[in-house]
């Protein structure tokens, strides 16, 4: 606890980290205001339907998690940040394939800025679909005709789209502000925050459920508590865990003198889980689909796709673990050029102790990669379905839902990420360097 006060008054001594903290936690509590705020037209207090279709153990539950239950009130935030991550992937996945997208991959930040500036575009795009499918759907998930003040004219239908697609534009240029100026990963930051809002509220209702009805009481509780903190412990473990291959370089002349750089041995880390929480998100897109079949007219169609309906279920867990593992290799094979890696390794003039450099070099690291990513991909998709494990033990639902899944890996991931940032401005100001012996050098006014 001493240590953890003393990082607490050395990050406020330092001006710079202080004031983008500052700017950061600012940034998310307007974020988290604005997702309070609901549709003009809508009567706040005729939402209950609303937010039972929402509960959590269907997919609209999933979706309302992701926006901070911004999307059960009704929002003028209701659609989040996600047709921004959409249009994120859609781009990602288009740049494999076309030649545009790939050149400007080549070059640098202003191909950056050019391929950030279509992903903005994309996702005006994708908010014109979701908006309209989104108050079109509002009767039907639960909302009265008597929540419809002004009723559902025209004024009400331009007014809401603006207003949807005006509030993930706005959600999105707070993200890019926290990433330029601030501290961490906006966007992620969003999201993670949007989880973390209904954290409070489920646990409070699990506390309650084991109190009351007298269901456990407090030992069931402190038993479930300490669950969540292995979980996380766990997925710590998966976000972090790398397999180091040795590199070692041949002597170069620097400056007419020769660097025998060969005894000391570097490393590529690999990690065990390159593709993150990608290929949770990609099976649940597919995952709707479906879904989607449970609501059909035909008798036979609707059967298929009514145990997919329930995100507890068997059948809806099995199918989403094997697409968790077929989506780890497919990401992890688009994302890590094992190529290219081999290329610079031959150009800077290092090599694999006992690997050619060039092509056998490139089939060593993928090989490598693949045997790490298995394990890894099962880690990942037990993670993805243990809430539905959890529930079996008489855990709710809303609670169940952070003992694993997308909510728990963006919260571990994003929380690793934004401390590593923390302590990389520590360390370059406080100390003499990463590679010295980490004492501490006197504050510089």
């Amino acid at each position: 606890m001493k240590n953890f006060i003393q990082t607490i008054q050395d990050i406020w001594k330092i001006e710079e980290l202080r004031n983008k903290i500052i700017l950061t936690l600012g940034l998310m509590v307007v974020y988290r205001l604005a997702a309070q705020l609901p549709l003009p037209g809508i009567d706040p207090t005729q939402l209950t339907g609303l937010q039972n279709t929402t509960d959590a153990n269907n997919l609209l539950g999933l979706l309302n998690a992701f926006t901070g239950g911004a999307f059960a009130q009704a929002s003028v935030m209701a659609l989040g940040i996600m047709p921004y991550i959409s249009a994120s992937i859609v781009v990602q996945l288009m740049g494999i394939a076309v030649p545009y997208l790939q050149k400007l991959q080549k070059e640098g930040e202003s191909g950056r800025k050019k391929i950030n500036q279509i992903t903005r575009w994309l996702t005006i795009g994708i908010l014109l679909v979701q908006a309209p499918a989104y108050i079109a759907s509002l009767p039907s998930l639960g909302i009265p005709e008597s929540a419809f003040l002004l009723g559902r004219g025209l004024t009400f239908w331009f007014s809401s789209i603006l207003l949807l697609t005006t509030g993930t534009v706005f959600a999105m240029w707070l993200g890019e502000r926290i990433t330029d100026k601030g501290i961490g990963n906006g966007i992620s930051l969003l999201i993670m925050i949007g989880i973390i809002a209904r954290l409070p509220a489920t646990f409070i209702q699990e506390v309650s459920s084991r109190t009351e009805q007298g269901n456990g009481g407090a030992l069931m509780i402190f038993i479930e508590v300490v669950v969540w903190l292995v979980v996380i412990l766990l997925s710590v473990f998966l976000v972090t865990a790398v397999r180091k291959i040795a590199v070692q370089y041949a002597r170069r002349t620097v400056a007419g003198n020769i660097q025998d750089v060969a005894g000391a041995r570097q490393y590529i880390p690999l990690k065990l889980n390159s593709a993150g929480v990608m290929p949770i998100i990609f099976a649940q897109a597919l995952m709707f689909l479906p879904a989607l079949l449970a609501n059909s007219n035909n008798e036979t169609v609707q059967a298929i796709g009514l145990p997919f309906k329930n995100i507890f279920g068997f059948w809806y867990n099995l199918v989403f673990a094997i697409l968790i593992i077929v989506f780890s290799y497919f990401y992890t094979a688009i994302t890590i050029p094992t190529n290219k890696m081999a290329d610079d390794l031959k150009r800077s003039g290092g090599f694999l102790p006992g690997i050619r450099p060039g092509k056998e070099t490139a089939d060593h690291l993928d090989a490598i990669l693949s045997r790490i990513t298995l394990p890894g991909s099962i880690f990942l998709a037990a993670l993805a379905v243990l809430p539905a494990l959890i529930v079996q033990a008489g855990v709710q639902a809303g609670w169940a839902v952070f003992y694993g899944g997308t909510s728990l890996l963006i919260m571990v991931g994003v929380a690793i990420d934004t401390i590593q940032q923390i302590n990389s401005h520590l360390l370059n100001r406080h100390y003499d360097g990463l590679m010295k012996t980490g004492t501490k050098r006197k504050s510089v006014a």
